[in-house]
């Protein structure tokens, strides 16, 4: 596969794992922490908020991956 295809593939597939994880951790937000207090809510965002890092750095390491040949 050509590295221009894997990276318009990949920049595609990075901007929707944000759109879907961020509306998922709202979700889950909403659902759960209403009656939570401030520290709950800064450890939930504060995990949260990086726990998407790791597909996407899976992802946009896929994308530098050049092909053989």
């Amino acid at each position: 596969m050509p590295i221009r295809l894997k990276k318009l593939i990949g920049t595609v597939l990075l901007v929707a794992l944000v759109v879907i994880y961020s509306l998922l951790a709202t979700a889950v937000a909403v659902a759960r922490l209403g009656d939570s207090g401030p520290v709950v809510h800064l450890l939930f965002f504060l995990i949260s908020g990086l726990l998407w890092i790791l597909p996407a750095m899976l992802l946009i390491k896929w994308m530098m991956i050049s092909p053989k040949g």
